[in-house]
C-alpha cells in the first residue's frame, strides 16, 4: 500500500476546505446531480434521490468494508476500502443494489463517524478509500474526509458514480477525487427515461466522462495499484439497450481510448427488471464477446472484461455484515473468473 505524503494529505484539507462553501450554495438549491431539483437541501428537503432530511449533516451508511471483487487496480493486495452509501439519484429498474438504492437499508452517520470508517479502512490495509454512490451525500463526505485527512488518512479516493453528476459539483471535487470510476449506463434517452427515469441520462453522462478525464486523465498504476485517473464501467444489457456500440464509437471519436473500460457480463435481471421482457433475461456469450472484440477493434487497449459467473458473484446482499461474502468466504481477488481482467488487441 503506497501512502500520500502529509503535505499531501494537508493541501486536501485546504481544499476541501475552499469548496465547503460552494457546495451548501449547489444544496440550497440542489445541482449536485443530472436532476437539478432545485430543493432547499441545507433547509431539510429531499429531492428526487429521496435523501433522508434527519439528522440533519449526516449520511446514510450501509456497508463499509475491505471489497476484493472490485478492478485489479484499485483491490491490489489489501482490497479496496468500499463505503456503501444508501439511496440513488437515479431508479434503474435492474439495480442489483436495490436494497440500499431503493429500500434506503442504512444507519445515519456523523462526518466524525464517517471519518473514523475511512481511518479504520486504511488500518485494515486497505489500498483506497472507495466512495460508493456518493453525490447526494457530498457535503458529509467532504467533511468527513477533512477530518480523516487531518488525523493521518493517507489513502486516494475512489468516485465510485452513476454517471449522473453534476458539472458544477464535478468542477469542486477536482485535487480532492484521485480516480474517477464511473459508469456509463446508457446512451440514448428511451431506455434512460423508461428503466432510470433520467431521459437526459446520456447528455449528463458524456459531459461528466469529458471532465473526469480532464481533471485525472487515464489511470496511473504504481506498485500494481491505481493512483490516479478516470476507469469507465459499462453493464451490458440485453437487447443491445444500453447502446454499447454507440458508446465505445462515441469514446473513439472524444479522443479517450486511453481510458480503462470495463465491459461487464455481469447482468442478470434484479430487482424490478423482470416485470420488463426485453429485460428479462441474461446477455449471451457470443453477444458479450462480440462488444469486448469490437472495443478492441476500435483501439482501446485498457479494455477490462469479465467472466459468466460474475452475475452470482457480484450480487450482494446488504442484510448481511459482509455484503459479499458468499457461504463464508470472502470473494478473493484471484479466486473468480468474474474478477475483471485485462484484454490486449492482437497485433
Amino acid at each position: 500500500m503506497t501512502r500520500m505524503p502529509q503535505e499531501q494529505a494537508l493541501e486536501r484539507v485546504a481544499r476541501i476546505d475552499a469548496v465547503l462553501a460552494s457546495v451548501e450554495s449547489l444544496l440550497a438549491s440542489c445541482r449536485l446531480c443530472g436532476h437539478a431539483c432545485g430543493v432547499d437541501r441545507m433547509a431539510g428537503k429531499s429531492g428526487f434521490c429521496r435523501t433522508p432530511t434527519e439528522p440533519a449533516g449526516h449520511a446514510y451508511v450501509s456497508s463499509h468494508t475491505l471489497h476484493f471483487g472490485e478492478e485489479p487496480m484499485l483491490t491490489g493486495r489489501g482490497g479496496s476500502g468500499t463505503v456503501f452509501f444508501t439511496h440513488c439519484n437515479l431508479r434503474c429498474v435492474f439495480c442489483q443494489n436495490h436494497q440500499i438504492s431503493q429500500s434506503g437499508i442504512g444507519e445515519a452517520v456523523a462526518p466524525d463517524e464517517l471519518a473514523g470508517m475511512f481511518i479504520a479502512l486504511q488500518h485494515e490495509g486497505a489500498e483506497n478509500i472507495n466512495l460508493v454512490t456518493p453525490t447526494h451525500y457530498i457535503h458529509p463526505i467532504l467533511v468527513g474526509l477533512r477530518r480523516a485527512y487531518e488525523t493521518g488518512l493517507a489513502l486516494p479516493v475512489v468516485y465510485n458514480t452513476n454517471g449522473y453528476d453534476g458539472i458544477e459539483l464535478l468542477r469542486l471535487l477536482e485535487g480532492i477525487v484521485d480516480i474517477y470510476l464511473p459508469d456509463v449506463k446508457y446512451m440514448e434517452e428511451s431506455p434512460a427515461r423508461q428503466y432510470s427515469q433520467a431521459p437526459d441520462y446520456p447528455a449528463v453522462a458524456k459531459a461528466t466522462i469529458l471532465e473526469m478525464y480532464r481533471q485525472v486523465g487515464p489511470v496511473a498504476i504504481v506498485d500494481g495499484v491505481a493512483r490516479k485517473g478516470i476507469i469507465i464501467r459499462h453493464l451490458i444489457l440485453p437487447n443491445g439497450h444500453a447502446g454499447s456500440y454507440d458508446l465505445i464509437l462515441w469514446l473513439r471519436d472524444a479522443g479517450l481510448q486511453e481510458v480503462t473500460l470495463g465491459l461487464m457480463s455481469q447482468y442478470s435481471p434484479q430487482h424490478r427488471a423482470g416485470t420488463y421482457p426485453e429485460l428479462d433475461a441474461r446477455i449471451g456469450a457470443r453477444e458479450y464477446a462480440e462488444i469486448v472484440r469490437y472495443a478492441l477493434d476500435q483501439g482501446f487497449e485498457h479494455v477490462l472484461a469479465q467472466g459468466f459467473d460474475s452475475a452470482d458473484v457480484y450480487l450482494p446482499d446488504f442484510g448481511r455484515d459482509q455484503p459479499f461474502e458468499k457461504e463464508g468466504s470472502r470473494l478473493q481477488a484471484s479466486g473468480s473468473q468474474a474478477t475483471p481482467r485485462y484484454l490486449k488487441p492482437e497485433a
